[in-house]
């Protein structure tokens, strides 16, 4: 039979199982579908309007949006008039698994930290498992035809984008149409396009009316396909040339020259290693009688699918050596999930083409394609499920590399136990402000009250820009309210600085913190009397800074600099006003 034959079958039966059952089922033409799909698009726009308007954070509101966003987009792709039955227990579950798995996002709050790979994995399963149900999978089982299965795919992908772009028009023309109706003083467009109800059912419905009519017009996709996976072909010559110019050269040079080039060695070959896996594909095609018969672009696919395997290695070589300097994270594991995937399809071809030689190499391709796509849903399914913490995994890997040795206590990063890997990281955390060694015991102590992730260094880097500080004919408390204020301001003195006394006032004493060398830049301290606090009077290249006045241009080092009362308290430079009025509270105020 060919792909071109349509099944006769009874809307209330199932079609017969064969090779390219899916195909032959989705390519019939059904005059209804653009308008079943316009309702059903609408309706659910407008129930996740209602669902999710003025809620954030309720996991059974999430979970609900999560069910009738994803439920309807599922169906709208695989309804048909012969397998409206299945379709339905197929979008049924796949509403219920994206609702779990939303509620447990959402109910996760602080306590994991990588809750939005959950919700990736997730619908990377349900990406997969949909061209694999359209195909029959759900009934032949790993007797599924791959032909079948790789048609979907890419007609799955054409016709979602087509939509999209649709959508995007239509969006446009409703604008357009919104201002033209406003030069004659209509606003009620304008008005309806601001209500967000009214979005959310436009655009669900313009979805589905493109995606009904695409979907009708499969025949023509199909043939489409072709052409892109023909057009796609052409890149894998020279990407095929470069991948063995980079690996002749890396064998040559070693891997240390990767690693000096960039520090995203591992995300830069995932990518390569993707793009490979791609446009062999676009070579093999998804039979024999189809792939490209010309001899250099069968050439160019052997070495892309064989090319995998080398640059996913690399790829884990990569990881695994910021692993080896940091530690675990749940990042870190969701790379590696990321690169165990890669690295497995890359033995998959390789093997395959070992196995295959020259010409049964593309069959075995295919078998893996296949044999992959519907593991790796399943294992995508494992990973979004609450099997795996990946922070509690984390947070025991990091302790075990500071009770080891493996990373001494000040260079130890408490601050991520705090903030990156949940409750299991905080729980660690605690058990280390509770630790014998003191210097652990106190870093750790220092991130548990940390206000926020960045911007502030680690406490044993900020006390030893503190102690590097060269004070010059300072008094011990002057010199500690100094020290103090540079632990707090670290920034300030990252290479070094000087501190010197700039002389006694009625509000304290004048300090003058420069960076060393000098570099014209600085900051005034002023320590009041019988008090360990700094208030800084910023001072940058010439231009002495306070709050709320324009910059004024007097050297900091030319003159004598004193505070008088005016309205409060005034900075004169050579008897000259360099400030609008400020005041400093005396000690105990």
């Amino acid at each position: 039979m060919s792909d071109n034959t349509t099944v006769e079958a009874s809307p209330d039966t199932e079609p017969e199982t064969g090779p390219d059952t899916g195909v032959q089922a989705d390519i019939q033409e059904w005059s209804a579908r653009p308008w079943m799909l316009t309702g059903l698009l609408g309706l659910a726009g407008l129930l996740v309007h209602i669902a999710s308007d003025g809620v954030e954070g309720d996991p059974w509101r999430m979970a609900l949006t999560a069910a009738l966003v994803f439920g309807p987009l599922a169906l709208a792709f695989v309804l048909s008039p012969q397998t409206w039955k299945s379709a339905s227990v197929f979008a049924l579950a796949v509403a219920a698994i994206m609702a779990g798995i939303a509620w447990r996002a959402t109910n996760a709050g602080d306590r994991f930290s990588d809750e939005q790979f959950w919700v990736a994995s997730g619908v990377i399963c349900i990406t997969l498992a949909l061209p694999l149900f359209q195909a029959g999978f759900h009934r032949l089982r790993w007797s599924t035809s791959y032909k079948a299965t790789h048609f979907h795919v890419w007609t799955d992908a054409i016709s979602g984008v087509g939509a999209l772009a649709f959508v995007g028009l239509s969006w446009l023309v409703i604008v357009l149409l919104a201002n033209l109706f406003q030069v004659i003083q209509i606003d009620f467009l304008d008005d309806l396009i601001e209500e967000e109800w009214f979005g959310w059912i436009f655009s669900g419905a313009a979805f589905g009316a493109s995606l009904g009519v695409l979907r009708n017009q499969l025949k023509v996709i199909g043939t489409l396909q072709n052409v892109v996976l023909l057009v796609l072909s052409i890149l894998a010559v020279p990407l095929a040339i470069a991948l063995v110019i980079f690996l002749v050269a890396v064998l040559v040079s070693g891997l240390d020259v990767l690693w000096e080039a960039t520090r995203s060695a591992t995300p830069l070959l995932l990518a390569y290693a993707v793009g490979c896996f791609v446009l062999a594909n676009a070579v093999v095609r998804d039979d024999d009688a189809e792939a490209s018969d010309t001899g250099v672009l069968r050439v160019a696919g052997f070495v892309l699918a064989v090319g995998i395997l080398p640059l996913s290695v690399m790829a884990a070589v990569s990881m695994g050596t910021r692993i080896d300097q940091h530690g675990l994270s749940p990042e870190r594991l969701w790379a590696l999930v990321a690169i165990g995937v890669a690295v497995t399809y890359g033995v998959a071809y390789f093997v395959s083409a070992v196995r295959g030689r020259r010409v049964g190499w593309r069959n075995l391709l295919r078998q893996a394609n296949m044999h992959l796509a519907i593991i790796i849903c399943g294992v995508a399914l494992l990973l979004a499920m609450p099997v795996f913490n990946f922070g509690a995994i984390s947070a025991s890997h990091q302790l075990n590399r500071l009770a080891s040795g493996a990373v001494n206590a000040e260079d130890f990063d408490y601050r991520s136990l705090r903030w990156d890997f949940g409750d299991a990281g905080r729980l660690a955390l605690a058990k280390l402000v509770k630790s014998d060694n003191a210097e652990i015991a106190q870093l750790a102590k220092d991130a548990q009250e940390s206000t926020r992730r960045y911007g502030q260094q680690p406490l044993a880097e900020r006390r030893r820009i503190a102690e590097k500080l060269d004070i010059l004919s300072l008094d011990e408390p002057v010199a500690k309210a100094v020290r103090a204020y540079v632990q707090d301001n670290p920034w300030i003195c990252r290479e070094g600085c000087r501190a010197e006394n700039m002389g006694e006032m009625s509000a304290g004493t004048v300090v003058y913190l420069h960076r060393i060398p000098h570099s014209g830049a600085g900051t005034f301290l002023v320590i009041a009397a019988d008090s360990d606090k700094a208030i800084a009077l910023e001072f940058h290249r010439g231009q002495l800074l306070l709050p709320g006045q324009a910059r004024q241009t007097y050297s900091p080092l030319d003159g004598e600099i004193e505070i008088r009362p005016f309205v409060g308290q005034q900075v004169f430079i050579d008897s000259k006003p360099a400030s609008e009025p400020f005041k400093i509270e005396p000690p105990g105020e």
